[in-house]
């Protein structure tokens, strides 16, 4: 147990800050967690209708707590969203929502001042940033872009198919959203899917099971980005067959990245004009994590850490990175190994944080020099 006066400061109440919060009592914190949102459960209500988890329900779940119901089904959005808010009554920590931290400062004790749009100024202990992504959703720029008379509009803004009925849509990507989105909107409306390179399948069931119990039998789920990158080369859509079929039988169509928007579509790569009524990006995230740059710790949006550790401020760490440590870091089945492995470094750095703390305030008092925080 730990005998910090000041709480340690998790900031998301997704499923990373959810996940954080448990691990923080196991590790004998009390921590405050901050939530920008109205409830406990992330992102998770503002990501598109259909959502579905590419992982099954068995290999789903946050650390004590497995998701009710068959077990071998893919849980949709707002399966999860009611999970999570399930989680939360579990967890028994003080959860603040509709605070959203505005900014993070250094305190000369060695601690963090965390500042929120209801105007609060916590002293803090620690800090876990576990503020996930989806609020900092990545959007390539192309030559002639503000120009564009069309919808054009990232993934993260997108909910449900039938507001595309009829028209003719790009959507630009080759990952699960991606392909998931195009082949939904593709019942409804002419639909192309704009990539790079062409787009690779990877079963969903391998010799009657799904990937992810050959996943975790073994442990590939939890080999470091340094092993994984040398084994998986591109990204790949999980596929039953059905998104294959699409492009095989022409439900759906690929083209080679279109370089250039025009007033009224694009210009494909081999310089071909279309006109195009609507573009929807899944071009993936970025960490959402805006509130620590007066620590300086961001290197071009990318925070300096190895394992969730920050490598520039002691006390610092993060949930919910994608790669963090593992191909799964960033999910619902991933993020509690991580959970556990942060909170363990936060509490060890902080366990002689109350003895130093006495000593220089105790030293700052006999010379007269007390901290005016």
């Amino acid at each position: 147990m730990t005998d910090q006066v000041d709480p340690v400061i998790i900031i998301g109440a997704g499923q990373s800050g959810l996940a954080a919060a448990r691990a923080a009592l196991d590790t004998g914190f009390r921590p405050v967690v901050l939530h920008a949102g109205a409830g406990p459960v992330g992102s998770w209500p503002d990501y598109y209708d259909s959502l579905t988890l590419f992982s099954p329900a068995r290999y789903s779940a946050l650390p004590g707590m497995p998701f009710d119901g068959d077990p071998d089904r893919y849980p949709r959005r707002d399966e999860v969203t009611a999970y999570l808010r399930r989680y939360a009554q579990t967890v028994d920590v003080d959860i603040r929502t509709r605070t959203r931290v505005t900014t993070v400062h250094p305190r000369r004790d060695g601690g963090y001042l965390v500042h929120t749009d209801t105007g609060d100024e916590i002293a803090a202990a620690g800090v876990v940033a576990a503020s996930g992504s989806f609020g900092n959703p990545y959007l390539p720029t192309l030559p002639g872009q503000d120009d564009y008379a069309g919808d054009l509009r990232h993934v993260a803004h997108y909910r449900r198919p039938q507001v595309y009925a009829g028209k003719r849509v790009i959507v630009v990507g080759a990952g699960n959203s991606a392909v998931q989105v195009a082949y939904e909107v593709a019942v409804h409306a002419r639909v192309t899917l704009a990539t790079r390179e062409p787009v690779r399948f990877l079963p969903q069931r391998l010799g009657g099971r799904d990937l992810h119990y050959w996943l975790r039998v073994t442990g590939a789920d939890c080999l470091p980005r340094r092993v994984l990158t040398r084994l998986v080369r591109h990204v790949a859509v999980l596929d039953t067959g059905v998104y294959r079929d699409a492009l095989a039988c022409g439900l759906l169509s690929r083209r080679d990245m279109f370089t250039a928007f025009t007033p009224e579509g694009v210009i494909w790569a081999d310089g071909t004009p279309e006109s195009v009524d609507a573009v929807i990006f899944a071009t993936g995230y970025r960490p959402d994590l805006a509130y620590l740059k007066p620590l300086g710790v961001l290197d071009q949006g990318v925070p300096r850490q190895v394992g969730g550790i920050s490598t520039t401020h002691p006390g610092l760490v993060y949930l919910g990175l994608e790669f963090q440590r593992s191909f799964a870091s960033n999910t619902l089945r991933g993020v509690g190994r991580d959970a556990t492995h942060v909170m363990t470094a936060l509490a060890a750095h902080l366990s002689g944080r109350p003895r130093q703390d006495r000593q220089r305030r105790d030293a700052a008092s006999r010379t007269g020099h007390g901290d005016r925080r």
